[in-house]
Parts: C-alpha cells; sequence; structure tokens
C-alpha cells in the first residue's frame, strides 16, 4: 500500500459517501451536498490508496488570522498508519504565518489532536445549530 496525497476539490460523490460512512458520519447521506461543499473550502487535502479515498483535511480561513479545521478523516482500517498526522502537519504547514488554527474535536479524538500540537480551551466550548446527528 503507497498512500498518495493530493490537493483537489472535485470529488466523485460515491467516494465521499464512503468515506464520510466508514466513519459513521452523518455527512455521508448527502454525498451531492458533500461533493458541492468540497469546492467552497479553501484547503482540501485528500489521501488515497490508489483509486480509493482514504482520508481527507478540509480548512477554511480568513485570509490572515484564523484557519478552521471543518473535517478530517481517515477511514478506520487506514487508522493508526499516521495519514490523519501527516494530513494535519500539511495544514498547519499551510497555515503556519497564521495566528490561529482552530479544530472542534470529538472527546474521543481529543487525544490525536493533542499529538498534533492543538490544546483544548478551558474557557469556551463549542456550540451547534445542526441537523446532523454525528
Amino acid at each position: 500500500m503507497e498512500v498518495t496525497y493530493s490537493y483537489t476539490h472535485d470529488f466523485d460523490a460515491a467516494a465521499l459517501q464512503d468515506l464520510f460512512l466508514s466513519v459513521e458520519w452523518s455527512s455521508g447521506h448527502y454525498p451531492e451536498r458533500l461533493a458541492e461543499a468540497m469546492k467552497g473550502f479553501e484547503t482540501v487535502i485528500s489521501a488515497w490508496d490508489g483509486e480509493k479515498l482514504v482520508g481527507m483535511i478540509c480548512a477554511m480561513d480568513d485570509g490572515s488570522m484564523t484557519a478552521y479545521v471543518h473535517y478530517l478523516l481517515v477511514r478506520p482500517e487506514y487508522q493508526g498508519l499516521g495519514i490523519g498526522g501527516r494530513l494535519v502537519e500539511a495544514v498547519k504547514e499551510k497555515y503556519k504565518e497564521y495566528l490561529r488554527i482552530v479544530v472542534i474535536a470529538y472527546d474521543k479524538e481529543a487525544d490525536f489532536y493533542k499529538r498534533c500540537g492543538f490544546n483544548k480551551s478551558d474557557n469556551s466550548s463549542p456550540m451547534f445549530i445542526t441537523s446532523l446527528w454525528t
């Protein structure tokens, strides 16, 4: 297995659906909307095993100060191979001159993000208005 990385905003909706549902994210039930959403991100870096989409990270930014990592996901059978860490490092490199890189981590992923250099806030909490269940 040789994982390669790509900077693209164009994805097959079925490939996105397969990736998102592999990690049980409800966004995967909206593959056409996911494909359209990818075009709106400033940064999309994807990981591929041949023709198979195995991971991705998506970020948006204000052009100067703050970047927000919206999606980071790696297929379960590819987790633990360093793919997520490489994707985070690529985003950190792109936004190294920014004053803040933000991510909202689910509790079970918090340790991963800590290993990547993120710190949990002591004085703020994520808040949502959402129809998604994961």
